[in-house]
């Protein structure tokens, strides 16, 4: 994989703290639904730092977009999610990645998992399933500290979402970390053997593997990804 110049066609917030970025790439060779990229950031005076960022748009397209969220202690997030701006450039590799991810071909059955901005690469899988349904069920769980912090609020009919700090005051579920009574209440059961998709912080990655193994899902029907930074 080479280095490609990517330049910035538009922004737009998701949340307080998360930013969308759409790409434009002359020679992206296109990606698969969970793959990621490698970002690189030059200085002027030649330092640079490379970051992976998961890709957030549906794949069978020309389109990449990523969504970053700014960490508090972050070199190049605080950048990305605040400072860039329409028509920068920045420098990408990839697509990376062939474990967590979802292809169209695929028929079974379906449970995506996600903690925090652990939504963005299983959103891309849920816009490819979209786009290009196979008749398989695909349900997404989505635990997240607070209304605010919901990313991709919009695309969120018919998925479960579940609050960890503060939940809406019409939402029967309290909020509460993740537990076994929300795997089996909210995620498909372990008898339709669904291909389980999990991403999110690592704290949040293994507890949630975890919950999913005691609901009776088979080892073999998870995959995770998961990354430093906080938990939900």
């Amino acid at each position: 994989m080479t280095w490609q110049v990517a330049t910035v066609v538009a922004l737009w917030d998701e949340t307080r703290t998360a930013r969308t970025i759409s790409l434009r790439v002359d020679a992206w060779p296109g990606h698969l639904a969970g793959q990621h990229v490698d970002v690189r950031l030059t200085a002027d005076d030649g330092y640079s730092a490379v970051r992976s960022y998961s890709i957030a748009s549906a794949a069978g397209g020309e389109a990449l977009e990523l969504t970053v969220e700014e960490l508090d202690d972050g070199e190049v997030s605080p950048f990305l999610a605040g400072e860039l701006a329409v028509g920068d450039q920045l420098e990408v590799r990839g697509p990376i990645g062939g474990w967590f991810v979802w292809r169209p071909e695929q028929i079974e059955p379906v449970q995506l998992v996600a903690g925090g901005s652990g939504i963005v690469p299983v959103m891309s899988m849920l816009r490819t399933h979209q786009r290009r349904p196979n008749g398989t069920d695909m349900r997404l769980l989505y635990s997240t500290r607070t209304p605010e912090t919901l990313i991709f609020r919009h695309e969120l009919d018919g998925a479960d979402v579940l609050y960890t700090r503060m939940a809406p005051p019409d939402t029967v579920r309290p909020a509460h970390r993740l537990d076994t009574a929300d795997v089996l209440t909210y995620s498909l059961p372990a008898a339709e053997s669904p291909t389980c998709y999990i991403c999110g912080p690592t704290g949040f990655v293994e507890a949630a593997a975890e919950l999913f193994l005691s609901a009776g899902h088979a080892a073999r029907r998870i995959r995770t990804e998961r990354f430093g930074g906080g938990g939900t």
